[in-house]
C-alpha cells in the first residue's frame, strides 16, 4: 500500500516511533470502566495497531482524510463500520456509542483546543482521554492555578477531569516533524456530575475573567456583574489565574446572589 502523505491543512503530523506509539496505548489506565475507545486521526495507524491488539477493546477509528481512511480501509478490513470517515467535531457521540468510552490520539495540533470542548460537551460519556498535543497547549491543560499558562482550558478541563501530564515527545519522531516539542497528558473522569452553581453563569465568569487576564476580578467581571454590587469579598481582589476550579465555583454563586 503506498503511503498517506501528510497534509498541512489538516494538522498532520505522522508518529513513526512504535515505542512512544506503545507508551501512549499503555497510558490508558481506566480500561476496566469502559469497553469501547475512539481513535482520532489515526493517519497510518501506528497506534491503531496496539489498539486492535488489545482484544478486551472494541476500537473505532475516525479520521476526515479520505487518504488516509482508504489506506486504514486496507489495512484494516476487518473493521467495517467501526472505520468511519468523518469529522470528529461534528460526531454524535450518543448514536455511534451506547455506553461509555475513551478517546486517544495523535491530535491535530489545528484543533486541539476544539477536540478537548468536544470532549467536555461529552463528558457523560468519555471517561478517559489520552492525547498528544503541543507541547504548550498540554501544559495548558494540567497547570495549577498561579501560573501564567493557567488558564479558561485548564480551569473547564479540570472541573470534570484529572489531568496529568505524562510525558513530552521531541520533533524527530515525526514525519514531517512539527516546530515545536509535543507532549502527552491524560484526563480521568472525575465524580462530579455537575458543578454546585450555575454552569452557565460558570463559563461566563472563567471566560471572562481570563479575557482580561491582568485585571483584578473586580474589573475583568464588570461585563458580568456591576461593580456597585460585587461588594467586598476577597475574591474581586485577585486575577483569575489564582483561582481554583472550587474558587470559581464559589465566586459564580456569589455573582449569582447578587446580581
Amino acid at each position: 500500500m503506498s503511503l498517506v502523505k501528510a497534509k498541512k491543512h489538516l494538522g498532520q503530523h505522522f508518529l513513526t516511533d512504535k515505542n512512544i506509539a506503545e507508551k501512549i496505548v499503555n497510558s490508558l489506565q481506566q480500561t476496566d470502566k469502559y469497553h469501547q475507545v475512539l481513535e482520532v486521526g489515526p493517519g497510518m495507524g501506528i497506534l491503531s495497531d496496539f489498539l486492535l491488539s488489545n482484544k478486551n477493546l472494541e476500537t473505532f477509528l475516525v479520521d476526515i482524510d479520505t487518504e488516509s481512511f482508504d489506506y486504514l480501509h486496507k489495512k484494516y478490513p476487518e473493521l467495517g463500520g467501526r472505520l468511519i470517515n468523518a469529522d470528529f467535531l461534528q460526531m454524535n457521540f450518543k448514536e455511534i456509542f451506547p455506553g461509555k468510552l475513551a478517546v486517544i490520539g495523535n491530535f491535530p495540533y489545528n484543533i486541539s483546543s476544539q477536540i478537548l470542548f468536544k470532549i467536555l460537551d461529552n463528558r457523560d460519556q468519555v471517561l478517559e482521554v489520552v492525547g498528544m498535543f503541543q507541547k504548550e497547549v498540554a501544559q495548558r491543560c494540567a497547570e495549577k492555578p498561579g501560573s501564567k499558562e493557567y488558564g479558561i482550558l485548564s480551569v473547564f478541563l479540570q472541573a470534570f477531569y484529572k489531568v496529568e501530564y505524562l510525558f513530552t515527545v521531541k520533533p524527530g519522531v515525526f514525519n514531517p516533524p512539527p516546530k515545536v516539542n509535543s507532549a502527552v497528558i491524560r484526563l480521568t473522569r472525575n465524580e462530579i456530575e455537575k458543578l454546585d452553581c450555575d454552569e452557565k453563569l460558570f463559563w461566563q465568569v472563567v471566560k471572562a475573567g481570563f479575557n482580561q487576564r491582568r485585571k483584578t476580578l473586580r474589573n475583568a467581571l464588570s461585563s458580568v456583574i456591576n461593580k456597585d454590587n460585587m461588594g467586598d469579598d476577597p475574591l474581586f481582589e485577585l486575577r483569575a489565574e489564582r483561582l481554583s476550579v472550587a474558587d470559581f465555583v464559589n465566586l459564580t454563586n456569589l455573582i449569582s446572589q447578587k446580581r
